[in-house]
């Protein structure tokens, strides 16, 4: 980069980039499960699948939260010559490091429906939901501190992910309009023609 700048990733944008994968694929492994009646039958299947669910999607909403929390305290103006990468780039970075490791949970959440029908794949659709659910909450903390957090690309793991991981020593902060992702990291409405 000229003079000094780095390349930046949006911290909600990496956090967020699996939650629509994860839940797809998720709900089609359940409602395929469904049409196994499984070991312990549909009732009992779905009812486990439901709590499992609810116990995903809350642990990778809670998990690292002091930690986001700490760095979020820490993060220093961006400098003038860092360059902010598109959403697009980051979504499709995550997802390319990761679609060994969504096919393999696809079909882990598939073996499981044949003693638990649609419990993998209500599984995989609650841990989906809670990466949406932790990029809410980055969201409601950008706008609550009016900036955008970054991370250095080169500080994430190879398969693009790990926004909070050992290797990031602190984020970066923008302006709230800086890049093309919202607070939360989903797309930017564009504004409302008057």
């Amino acid at each position: 980069m000229a003079r000094g700048g780095q390349g930046l990733a949006r911290v909600a944008v990496v956090v967020r980039a699996g939650a629509a994968p994860m839940w797809w694929l998720g709900v089609l492994a359940a409602g395929i499960g469904v049409l196994v009646p499984g070991v312990t039958g549909r009732r009992i299947g779905v009812l486990a699948g439901a709590a499992l669910f609810l116990v995903g999607a809350a642990a990778v909403a809670l998990a690292r939260r002091k930690r986001y929390a700490a760095l979020a305290r820490g993060a220093v103006r961006a400098g003038k010559y860092d360059v902010l990468q598109d959403r697009a780039v980051t979504v499709r970075g995550w997802r390319r490091g990761h679609r060994w490791w969504l096919l393999a949970a696809f079909l882990g959440a598939l073996g499981v429906s044949l003693a638990l029908p649609a419990a993998g794949g209500m599984l995989l659709a609650g841990l989906g939901t809670g990466l949406r659910l932790k990029a809410a909450w980055l969201g409601r903390r950008e706008r609550a501190g009016g900036t955008l957090l970054w991370v250095r690309v080169d500080w994430l793991d190879r398969r693009g992910g790990s926004p909070a991981g050992k290797a990031v020593k602190g984020l970066r902060a923008t302006g709230i309009a800086a890049g093309d992702a919202a607070p939360g990291g989903a797309r930017r409405r564009p504004a409302a023609l008057v």
